[in-house]
Order: structure tokens, then C-alpha cells, then sequence
């Protein structure tokens, strides 16, 4: 027998089955929920339990930690109910909007931008493009079932007649898929993906001028946006902040330049943690998310769209929320999750 999981205050509800995670029927069934990782590490699903039971499969102590599953608090992507629930949480509205699909596609071209970082490119079926929104992501289904996830780098709109998307990858010594990237994938080589996935996307029914803050290839996804803004014509300020470690992996540090140039409305403000007198940096340094709350100490009006590296969108959450009186519920994240992360401490 199914149980039914009503979410409030929407008082929308859906079935899930026994044993199924409260997330996956939610996916399922177009069901808008907030989540990142779908694997217990981000803790971007988290919500409170308001009635009924439900037991947690494997997850991180970070994304939810014994205090907070005691005082009522669980994990979307790994609760699954024993009784019929009532869950308080905000829906994500378009978050549901696209069918999930597994589709193959072709690498066309793999560039390399920085010593660590390779640009795909992925050409999708003819006449097929994959319909999401900027900011979500696919996964790559390979042997034995292993799964790693990627932002599309591009708006949908740019697909064109032959469709493809563009991902950003930060090879990971020892990793089971960046390690064939960086060393054996070749250009006409076939993949398998399945998505969109994720509720990291703009959310088009504010006028909040926006702080868009990434590390290293979280860059990814906030390219989306902007391109998406770019084609929107939006008029929506932004600030953009990227924060890498040496000049060097800046590896879009043109492009960046170049869209603030052409959207009167985008400032692109690149801040290094480790510049070196060699890169003869000149501009920020520091923590990316610090000299946000430098140049905002007042986020109180604002939308922050985060994404990279979990420590970074952990203290910019943090502090923005403590510090920038920034209201939690404009803090938008996707925290990019490494296998380490999932199946660490």
C-alpha cells in the first residue's frame, strides 16, 4: 500500500510508495521539491516532519545531523515514510516542469581551458533538444550503475537545430569519470545522460537584484543564467562573483568580462583565494563569499544564487543569513558534491 505525503502550506500531496524515498515520487510525479545532490550530502532538501514516521537511508551527518533529525527535521532524498506524512515545506514551482529523460549523446568537442578543468561539449538526437532550466543539471549513467552529475553550462535556448549542451568538469585525481575525461575520452565517443535534474534555477517571479556567486566550476550553472538573462533581455541587476584559487583557473575570465560588457545590468567581479605575485593579480583576493558581504552588508532585498564547492555555499548560507540579514529563503544553492563528500564522514 502507498502512503500519501501532503506538503504545507501548499497542501498539495502525491503517493509514495513503500520503501521509496519521499524525493524520488516527488520527481516521479512532477512534484516541485527543493533538492541538489540526491544523495543525502547537500542537505538542500531538508524539511520539517510535521506528522507520521519515516526512516533515512544512508546520509551525511553535515546535510543532517542527529540534534536536527531529533527535533523533527529529515531529508527528502532518503526518508521513506511508514505512515502517511505531512511534510512543511516550500514547493519549487517549475521544479517538476520538464519530463526526466535518459537520452544518448556524442561528445563533439572536449576543451581544455585550465590544467584541471575540461569544457564538453554534447551533441543530443536531432530535432531533440533536452528541455530544462538554466541552472539544472544531468547525470552520466555509467557501468554498473554509478552516476555522476554536471550543471549545463548553456541556456536552453542556445540548442539550436542540432542540439547540445556544454558541461564543466574539474578533474578529480583518482575519479572514476574525470579520470577518462582527461585521459581517454575522444571527440564522436557516445555517453548516456538522464535529466534535467535539480531546483538551482532562477526564479523569474522577483525583481530582487541578484548576487550569482560560484567557485571554480560552479561557474557552470550561473553561465546558464546569465545567458538566460542576456536572452530574456532582463534588466534584473546582478552581480556576478567568482571565486578561484590563481589566475589561471579563471578559465572563462573572458567570457565573464565579455557579458558584463554587453548586459548594463551584470557586474562580474572575479576574486582570488591564492594569487600569486606571478598572475600580477590586481584585483580581489580572499574568500568569494567575504567580499560579497564586503561590498553588501545589506542583503536584506536581495536573491543569492550560489553554487561550487560545499564549503562555500555552507558559510556564504551561514553568513549572508547571520550577518547580511539575507531572509533564508532567497538563498538558492548546489553545492557540488564530490563521491568524497557523498561517502565521507
Amino acid at each position: 500500500m502507498p502512503f500519501t505525503v501532503t506538503l504545507q502550506p501548499s497542501g498539495r500531496s502525491f503517493s509514495v510508495d513503500r520503501d521509496e524515498p519521499i524525493l524520488s515520487a516527488a520527481i516521479r510525479q512532477g512534484i516541485g521539491l527543493p533538492y541538489g545532490c540526491r544523495d543525502g550530502a547537500c542537505g538542500s532538501c531538508k524539511c520539517r516532519l510535521l506528522e507520521g514516521r519515516v526512516i533515512h537511508g544512508a546520509h551525511q551527518t553535515k546535510a543532517l545531523s542527529p540534534v536536527e533529525e531529533e527535533a523533527g527535521l529529515v531529508l527528502t532524498c532518503q526518508a521513506a515514510p511508514q505512515t502517511d506524512v505531512v511534510l512543511e515545506v516550500r514547493t519549487v514551482p517549475g521544479a517538476g516542469e520538464f519530463a526526466i529523460r535518459k537520452m544518448p549523446c556524442r561528445v563533439i568537442r572536449i576543451e581544455k581551458p585550465a590544467p584541471d578543468v575540461a569544457i564538453l561539449h554534447l551533441q543530443l538526437p536531432a530535432n531533440d533538444p533536452l528541455r530544462y532550466h538554466a541552472g539544472q543539471y544531468v547525470e552520466f549513467i555509467l557501468q554498473a550503475g554509478a552516476r555522476r552529475s554536471y550543471s549545463m553550462a548553456n541556456a536552453p535556448h542556445t540548442q539550436g537545430e542540432k542540439p547540445a549542451i556544454e558541461l564543466h568538469l574539474r578533474h578529480l585525481p583518482g575519479g572514476l569519470f574525470t579520470d577518462h575525461v582527461f585521459s581517454a575520452m575522444k571527440e564522436k565517443d557516445i555517453l548516456r545522460i538522464e535529466g534535467p535534474f535539480g531546483s538551482f534555477f532562477l526564479r523569474e517571479d522577483s525583481t530582487k537584484p541578484m548576487v550569482l556567486l560560484a567557485s571554480g566550476t560552479g561557474l557552470a550553472p550561473i553561465k546558464a543564467i546569465v545567458e538566460h538573462l542576456r536572452w530574456k533581455r532582463s534588466d534584473r541587476p546582478a552581480v556576478l562573483y567568482w571565486g578561484c584559487r590563481t589566475r589561471r583557473d579563471l578559465y572563462l575570465h573572458d567570457w565573464a568580462v565579455a557579458a558584463a560588457a554587453e548586459m548594463p545590468s551584470l557586474t562580474y567581479i572575479p576574486v582570488l583565494s591564492e594569487a600569486t605575485d606571478a598572475d600580477g593579480w590586481t584585483g580581489r583576493t580572499g574568500l568569494v563569499h567575504q567580499a560579497v558581504m564586503q561590498d553588501l552588508p545589506d542583503l536584506s532585498g536581495h536573491q543569492v544564487y550560489a553554487c561550487g564547492a560545499p564549503i562555500m555555499v555552507e558559510s556564504a548560507e551561514r553568513d549572508f543569513v547571520a550577518r547580511c540579514t539575507l531572509p533564508k529563503d532567497d538563498f538558492y544553492a548546489d553545492a557540488f558534491t564530490s563521491e568524497a563528500d557523498k561517502h565521507g564522514g
